[in-house]
């Protein structure tokens, strides 16, 4: 289940100015509540699997394809994981695809993972030539036609970027068999789309000839696949066309709170710069198009600016969060959130430390740092294990079964780590799952000055879950997807039904 569909009615705010948010985290990032494991996985080898409270159901080696956003969607009876690609490696450019006996540029793969024991691959859409972020087909969402206002009913729709240079659309309702419907092209650059089904609003992230930035929004009507509709575009005030002085950081991703909760959560920056910014949804789609300095500000309800050594790969809302703690007091029992993941960029820790930032944002007009999460550095040595060491991404999926309870972090060489978010105030570390490395696992290298240095490590990059309660790692460093369960204390958290 998609956010939009649980998110609760939102109070409007009023615009608050980017200096008093400032000051308030400021004021905040040094004393709040910070949920650290207490966990130690020194013992376990590295390279081999390590967990606590989570166990391994499945895998598949998803043709040793580097991979970034799997979403997980149910569709006539099955379970269809679709997972977004890095482009390939300088040793393996177009790894084979045994499924069509040819090499192929890395795009998008899809899994039946219906029976999540034994996972299997169903197709490859090649994607555009490239390494790394310069190809592949990252990002990938799913509607069912059904849902989608003017889609056809017997259909079942997947959104994908290809490379940096367009956004595509496909007919998977024959998962095994997909179809090209429509594309948007001309863009050099894209990454982490939001698409709301019940309304066919997209947020594509996209980089545009003329803009300031390499990413900003398009803001699509696809609630007709066959005939996509540009309604804006939209960006920080100084990213448009024309502006003069310092431009401000790049987009990461929006998740929108549908009509509904009436907001779009917008994070910037990866691993600096980070900025949250909170949107009207509806004066965005309905407010004047042309991107001048006060047509985007206008739908600004707040921004929230972090400290210049982190990003903001995700802004997940945790909306009307009920605190325990709070059950007496005549006021404030209930609380909205928005959660904060940074994503950690270099390897070996040759950065800030990038983690978890918890903002309240329940009067919009004065959000402010309440918490941060991040795994103990000490627990696994992990600045020694090679790669990336931090967090990336969180799950996007707001499945009742873990809303409002649990969420998950992917942490690159650290795996995944499961954390209690019943009280946004005191995140709690419950379970991980460190996958093993294995013959596919790529490398990971620094400069050092007697030479380059390389180490083979697990980079566990996205995660996400589905209804049932299964949650989903894929690797950056070409190990695969990993399907995984919660046990002991942590699996009671769960809103299992």
């Amino acid at each position: 289940m998609s956010i939009r569909r649980v998110m609760l009615s939102r109070v409007r705010g009023m615009r608050t100015s980017s200096r008093v948010i400032r000051l308030v985290l400021a004021f905040t990032s040094a004393a709040v509540a910070t949920g650290i494991a207490a966990f130690d996985v020194r013992a376990v080898e590295p390279g081999r699997a390590a967990a606590h409270d989570m166990r391994l159901v499945g895998s598949q080696d998803l043709q040793a394809r580097s991979a970034y956003q799997p979403t997980i969607h149910e569709q006539n009876g099955r379970w269809i994981a679709y997972i977004g690609l890095h482009g390939g490696t300088e040793a393996d450019p177009k790894p084979l695809n045994p499924l069509t006996g040819q090499r192929e540029n890395n795009g998008t793969a899809i899994v039946d993972v219906t029976d999540p024991m034994q996972p299997r691959f169903l197709a490859h859409i090649p994607g555009e030539e490239g390494l790394a972020e310069s190809g592949g087909g990252q990002m990938a969402r799913v509607c069912d036609g059904s849902a989608l206002p003017h889609g056809d009913p017997k259909q079942v729709y997947l959104l994908r970027t290809l490379g940096n240079s367009g956004h595509e659309i496909w007919n998977v309702a024959d998962p095994s068999h997909p179809s090209l419907v429509s594309s948007l092209k001309g863009l050099n650059g894209t990454h982490k789309n939001w698409w709301e089904c019940e309304t066919g609003i997209a947020y594509l992230v996209s980089g545009l000839p003329g803009w300031r930035t390499r990413r900003m929004t398009q803001v699509y009507d696809l609630s007709n696949p066959e005939a996509p509709r540009l309604i804006r575009n939209f960006g920080l005030v100084g990213q448009e066309p024309g502006s003069t002085g310092p431009a401000p950081t790049e987009l990461h991703g929006a998740i929108s709170a549908g009509p509904a909760g009436n907001r779009v959560y917008f994070g910037y920056g990866t691993n600096k710069g980070g900025i949250v910014q909170i949107v009207d949804r509806q004066k965005l789609l309905t407010g004047p198009a042309d991107p001048t300095p006060a047509n985007l500000q206008a739908p600004e309800v707040a921004r929230i600016v972090l400290p210049d050594w982190v990003g903001a790969h995700t802004a997940f809302p945790l909306l009307g969060v009920t605190l325990p703690e709070f059950a007496r007091d005549k006021e404030g029992r209930v609380h909205d959130f928005v959660v904060v993941t940074n994503e950690s960029l270099l390897n070996e820790c040759l950065e800030a430390r990038q983690m978890v930032w918890v903002v309240d944002i329940t009067h919009e007009r004065f959000p402010f740092g309440v918490a941060t999460y991040s795994p103990r550095e000490s627990e696994g040595d992990f600045c020694l294990r090679g790669g990336r060491f931090g967090t990336h991404s969180s799950n996007e999926s707001a499945a009742p079964v873990f809303y409002k309870r649990v969420m998950f972090f992917a942490a690159f060489n650290a795996g995944v780590r499961a954390v209690d978010f019943r009280d946004p105030y005191h995140p709690q570390e419950i379970g991980y799952y460190i996958p093993a490395v294995t013959s596919k696992t790529d490398k990971r290298c620094v400069k050092t000055p007697q030479g380059e240095r390389c180490k083979v490590a697990i980079q566990t990059n996205n995660v996400e879950i589905d209804e049932r309660g299964y949650i989903y790692i894929v690797d950056r460093a070409n190990t695969g997807l990993h399907i995984l369960e919660l046990t002991g204390d942590a699996r009671k958290l769960a809103n299992y039904r």
